[in-house]
């Protein structure tokens, strides 16, 4: 299936499938429909913010949204949300998807992407890990049904190694 997925920007006729797999994702953060369609909206400012979609023959199996503020050293970038459909994960839907926010955040100037993880996320953390994303800190008590650590990790998009991404999405 890897191959048949095409990695694009979201538009206004996806918000109802990436909700609808949001819903049904229980480790994704559930936003509200307006949080979605603003993203979509919107592509300027101090906040500039992404929504990506991996589809196999227009169906939305997966997304993906990045942030940055700012540029540079000054700036800074987070990979806020991502979620495969259960069907299509271990396809290397979710490595593409990471690796298309990855490239954004560097192309709109930022040096480095930062994320948050369950700590009991076990596949979620190898997945970043095998993009080059390293643990920099550990929020106890952070999220909630059920309650979980929350692990800090960090991307230096300046440092990034061969390993990072596969060369059809290479942000290094």
């Amino acid at each position: 299936m890897s191959g048949n997925v095409r990695i694009r920007v979201a538009d206004v006729a996806d918000l109802d499938a990436v909700l609808e797999l949001e819903r049904s994702t229980v480790e994704a953060p559930h936003w509200v429909a307006a949080e979605y369609a603003a993203i979509v909206a919107s592509r300027d400012g101090g906040v500039r913010r992404c929504l990506f979609v991996a589809e196999v023959e227009g169906r939305v199996i997966g997304f993906a949204v990045g942030k940055v503020i700012g540029a540079g050293m000054e700036g800074s970038a987070e990979l806020e949300s991502v979620a495969v459909d259960v069907k299509a994960r271990r396809l290397g839907v979710g490595r593409r998807l990471c690796g298309a926010v990855v490239k954004w955040c560097r192309e709109v100037g930022s040096a480095v992407v930062e994320l948050e993880v369950r700590a009991a996320s076990n596949g979620a953390i190898a997945l970043y890990d095998g993009l080059g994303f390293a643990v920099v800190g550990q929020r106890r008590g952070y999220y909630r049904d059920p309650v979980d650590d929350a692990l800090l990790m960090r991307l230096e998009l300046g440092n990034c190694g061969e390993r990072a991404l596969p060369s059809s999405t290479s942000v290094c």
